[in-house]
C-alpha cells in the first residue's frame, strides 16, 4: 500500500535498524521504544491488521511468532522473558494498519504495556 509506512520502510523509502529479515517477515527496532528492548516485527505481505488475518495466514503467524522467539535469543533476551503484543484495531491501540506484533524485553513487565 503506497501510504502505509510500514510498507514504506519494506521498501527501503524509509530508513530503520533492522534486527532480522526472512523471505516472509521484517523486524526492526521501534523508533519510540514501551521498553528497554522493543522490536517490531512485520510480514512483507502487507495485512491490515489481525482482524484482516485468513486461514491462508496460520503459518505466517506462526512464523512470526517462531521469528519473535528467535530474535530474543539473538539479542539476548530470551531466557529472562519477554512479551509479544498484537494490538487490533483503533481502540486498541492500533496505529498503524499493517498487521505488526511488538517484542518488548528488558525488565520486568507488573502490569499491560
Amino acid at each position: 500500500m503506497a501510504d502505509c509506512i510500514f510498507c514504506k520502510i519494506l521498501n527501503g523509502e524509509i530508513p530503520s535498524q533492522k534486527v532480522y529479515e526472512d523471505e516472509l517477515v521484517y523486524a526492526f527496532r521501534d523508533i519510540n521504544p514501551a521498553a528497554p528492548q522493543h522490536i517490531l516485527i512485520i510480514p512483507r505481505e502487507h495485512i491490515a491488521g489481525a482482524n484482516a488475518l485468513e486461514e491462508k495466514h496460520k503459518e505466517l503467524v506462526g512464523h512470526i511468532i517462531l521469528t519473535a522467539q528467535k530474535i530474543a535469543r539473538q539479542e539476548g533476551f530470551a531466557e529472562d522473558g519477554f512479551r509479544i503484543v498484537n494490538n487490533c484495531g483503533e481502540n486498541a491501540g492500533q496505529t498503524v494498519f499493517h498487521l505488526h506484533f511488538h517484542l518488548l524485553a528488558g525488565g520486568k513487565f507488573d502490569q499491560m504495556v
